[in-house]
């Protein structure tokens, strides 16, 4: 053997000799716990791919890892949920290291160096003062912990968390987790997962793009600020400093035994459960937000146009602008200027002239649906001038329906995405070159001259016409007021000191042009604003009617571009209102986003018509599927998934909102359901918004008669707790299948109708359809023709719960599930409000969080005293109620004992 090949054999054995020794040096993977003198590398433990330390179950590790595995300087020190692969921390992401850089273990703490000993990221020298460091734990939640003396836990990774949640581990409100850029780059991207006080954001260069309480999966319990973020078994949690639960999300119960929750380099928020910590596969039905992928900033390349395809999406190119030579799939303007950028009108192509591309009508950006706007209230001229003022400006959006101007400035612009219901126009700055414009000034200067003088002919030729127009319709307005002036006052507001409620609607189109002349009044934040003929178009010309009410029809009606479909109401007997006050009034509502409460998607107020656009719900309301005698019965458990969705919707109203809002009008026919399971809440905020100091001043009778609380006759405060009697009474139409009483004939309709306020039924809203007419079985509880809450009351103290439920259902209810409705049920009808539960309390004794107490019988004895009054004849009604009414009236008062409330009693709680 030559003597080079003799070196080249003794140098190469005594390579692996060393390696073989620092292997040997570098040991197994431990378990739990390592100890001060640790030094890792990934080439150290190559073997185990980086892993020197795993919790005691092994579902995770404790490695030196390269992600990608493409490029060889990108090593970080991670934590991984070890039988998926899944990354849930990392240690120095904003520096990373090299194959043979070393994570060292002392007693002043953990540190990851470059081969040459620099340190790129260690733990706070601050936290480790207390006590040297005496182990390195990593525990089988994934939480890696340096320990002290007598095992004391000096810092933990669950307290840095990077991009991931797991079980136990808290982001506080004012931290955030922010993406890896990339799949092998771990350093932060731009998306982060913020919590603040008031909500749970997803965020894109600082600009808004998902929001946890404007999406319909989740539910607010109260209005009090977020103090931490939290995901577990049951769900993703927002909650208070005193653990209480502010958001919450729901996941499907596959999932509930491991949840992951990762902030994706695409901007997704991801949670994904596994059957059990140690498993590989996740099984499936992760919660995804946003879960639209055109809602995603930068689905598409910069100023790409996302549509909805299918499950996915496609990218294209709005008008006016071309497919990028350079950037794959971005666009840029097609007339050959160029995107302004930060720098351009600082730069000494400053002279360059300044314009706008504007995108189809159609074309919405994601920041104009969660950011505030930039200037409120202003015309688009100003809007303009605002941005080109601004060098860094580089689009402005202008929403005509609310006079908004959102600016888009000192960031990148991000994808476009394609929406029917945009009422936001948008701008792209572009800049002319001077070489440019001289270039194309000679060649193009005739085909520019058709161009701009046709469209100012044309301009000129429609200003006069609208001005024409304007004089002629001042001039007649201007005459009907002269003439109304000079009449009978049949057409003043208030009539005899008292308000005057006409229909707004009065199905005359020339008296929608006699309202007031204020159609340019806007309130910021309105909701999409839609002409009368756009309504009109998508319902067919009103064509299919799907039910009706006190405050008007509805219609059913589709929205073009596939935007899905909507029911329409065309309310027609609602007091009259300025304009603002109605418009400030819908924009609350609108403002208003739970899974259980309808959504308001936009509205038209075009002269006098005053209609609201909301999404549709296929199943209808929940008086046809209980009480109807086509479909299938209502099983046991969808009842109380009923019950369950119904007070979330209404518990949110009443301390989940700014301002609490009081329903009024609660019953099956505003009660929503639709395919899935979803239970919605209908009509609220139309009967009133109030606050603490209106409460006392709100006593003017509204709802529907067998759902009124009491106190409606009483001299009482109306609060929220009104509607919880209306709720208890809905919860015994559920368990019983029927209406709370049967039809009435004779004479006591008239007297039930009379008593009390002395207003008559047909002034009553009924909903938003009409109730099917109840089953004809009666149930063993008790005959046709009894009022069932007195029947309730009595069978629960004597322990008979199950002779309350619907017949229909055939011993398909467990016992102590319906014990357990029917305690709720009587609960929410004790007689004084304050002894009656919140709506966010009765949530948890439906959700089973607590248990509901014994109802106080005492409380419930006016149950017993108007169902048997009810049931003898009219004439003997009268006697023992008396009659109701005012002294100055020449009306008797009452004289016996229980009258009043019998009175009462009759007009708020009689039946339908």
């Amino acid at each position: 053997m030559s003597p080079p090949r003799l070196l080249a054999s003794f140098l190469g054995s005594v390579l692996i000799v060393l390696l073989s020794a620092r292997a040997a040096d570098a040991g197994p993977v431990a378990t739990e716990l390592v100890y001060p003198g640790l030094v890792a590398s990934n080439i150290l433990y190559i073997d185990t791919g980086g892993a020197f330390l795993e919790s005691k179950s092994g579902a995770f590790r404790a490695a030196v890892i390269n992600p990608g595995r493409k490029q060889q300087d990108r090593f970080y020190l991670a934590v991984l949920h070890a039988p998926s692969a899944t990354l849930v921390w990392s240690a120095n992401r904003g520096a990373p290291t090299t194959s043979s850089g070393h994570v060292n273990l002392t007693s002043q703490g953990l540190t990851v160096s470059d081969p040459n000993g620099t340190v790129l990221w260690s733990t706070p020298p601050q936290q480790l003062a207390s006590s040297p460091v005496t182990a390195l734990r990593l525990e089988d939640s994934g939480n890696l912990q340096l320990l002290g003396d007598r095992n004391a836990t000096l810092w933990q990774s669950f307290d840095a968390p990077t991009d991931a949640l797991l079980p136990g581990q808290e982001l506080r409100a004012g931290a955030y987790l922010a993406a890896a850029r990339a799949a092998d780059d771990l350093a932060e991207g731009e998306y982060r997962l913020s919590a603040t006080a008031a909500d749970v954001v997803l965020a894109w260069q600082g600009s808004t793009y998902w929001r946890l309480s404007n999406d319909l999966r989740s539910y607010k319990d109260r209005n009090v600020a977020v103090a931490s973020v939290s995901v577990n078994a049951s769900g993703l949690f927002a909650l208070a400093a005193d653990g209480a639960l502010v958001y919450r999300v729901d996941l499907p119960e596959a999932s509930a035994a491991f949840p992951v929750l990762k902030l994706g380099y695409d901007g997704r928020l991801r949670v994904t459960g596994y059957p059990m910590v140690n498993s590989s596969a996740p099984v499936g039905g992760d919660f995804v937000a946003p879960d639209n992928d055109c809602d995603l900033p930068l689905q598409c390349p910069p100023l790409g146009l996302c549509s909805p395809a299918g499950n996915g999406s496609t990218c294209t190119c709005p008008p006016l602008f071309a497919a990028s030579p350079t950037v794959p799939g971005a666009c840029v303007p097609g007339d050959g200027s160029a995107l302004a950028s930060p720098g351009s009108c600082r730069s000494n192509d400053s002279t360059a002239p300044v314009t706008y591309l504007a995108l189809k009508s159609q074309a919405s950006y994601f920041a104009t649906k969660f950011d505030p706007p930039t200037m409120a209230g202003v015309n688009y001229t100003a809007c303009r001038g605002l941005c080109t003022g601004i060098c860094s400006c580089l689009a402005y959006f202008y929403d005509t329906s609310s006079r908004s101007c959102y600016l888009v400035r000192d960031k990148q612009l991000g994808s476009l995405y394609l929406s029917s219901s945009a009422s936001a126009l948008g701008f792209i700055k572009t800049v002319h070159s001077p070489q440019n414009a001289t270039r194309n000034s000679s060649s193009s200067s005739a085909n520019r001259t058709v161009p701009i003088v046709l469209p100012s002919v044309a301009a000129f030729l429609l200003v006069a016409v609208i001005a024409c127009y304007a004089c002629w319709w001042r001039m007649k307005k201007n005459g009907k007021k002269k003439k109304a002036k000079g009449g009978t006052g049949a057409k003043q507001m208030y009539t005899g000191g008292r308000k005057k409620t006409p229909s707004w609607d009065t199905g005359n189109d020339a008296d929608a042009d006699d309202d007031e002349n204020d159609d340019d009044v806007v309130v910021p934040g309105m909701p999409t604003r839609f002409t009368y003929a756009e309504i009109a178009a998508t319902t067919g010309n009103f064509g299919t009617k799907i039910g009706s009410g006190g405050f008007g029809s509805v219609y059913k009606g589709e929205l073009p571009g596939g935007e899905g479909l909507i029911a329409v109401k065309k309310l027609e007997a609602v007091g009259v209102q300025a304009k603002r006050e109605f418009l400030t009034e819908i924009t609350v509502i609108a403002s208003i986003r739970h899974v259980n409460l309808v959504r308001l998607r936009g509205f038209c107020a075009e002269g006098s018509r005053r209609l609201l656009v909301y999404e549709y719900m296929n199943r209808g309301s929940l008086d046809r599927s209980l009480f109807g005698r086509t479909g299938p019965v209502l099983e046991w458990g969808e009842r109380m998934e009923v019950a369950l969705g119904a007070a979330r919707g209404l518990a949110y109203l009443h301390t989940g909102c700014d301002q609490k809002i009081v329903h009024c009008d609660v019953k099956p026919e505003n009660i929503l359901l639709a395919d899935g399971g979803q239970v919605k809440i209908a009509d609220f905020g139309l009967a009133k918004l109030m606050s603490p100091e209106q409460s006392a001043l709100f006593t003017t009778m509204r709802g529907t008669r067998g759902y009124l609380a009491p106190e409606w006759l009483s001299n009482a405060a109306i609060s929220d707790r009104a509607d919880v009697y209306s709720f208890g009474m809905v919860m015994l139409e559920l368990i019983h299948g029927r209406k709370n009483r049967g039809e009435q004939t004779g004479d006591n309709n008239v007297v039930a109708a009379a008593v009390g306020s002395g207003e008559e039924l047909s002034e009553w809203p009924s909903g938003w359809s009409s109730a099917a007419a109840p089953a004809s079985t009666t149930p063993s509880g008790g005959s046709g023709d009894e009022y069932f809450p007195m029947v309730a009351l009595e069978l629960h103290e004597q322990g008979r719960h199950l002779d309350m439920v619907d017949a229909r259902l055939q011993g398909r209810a467990d016992e102590v599930d319906v014990a357990r409705a029917v305690r709720i049920a009587l609960c929410c009808l004790h007689q004084d409000p304050a002894q009656r539960p919140s709506m966010a309390a009765v949530v948890r004794m439906l959700e089973g969080a607590v248990s509901p107490p014994e109802p106080r019988v005492e409380a419930l004895g006016f149950l017993r005293l108007y169902g048997r009054g009810n049931a003898v004849p009219s004439t003997s009604l009268v006697a023992m109620a008396g009659t109701s009414g005012s002294a100055s009236a020449g009306t008797p008062s009452s004289t016996a004992g229980g009258s009043q409330l019998t009175d009462s009693l009759q007009d708020v709680s009689a039946p339908r």
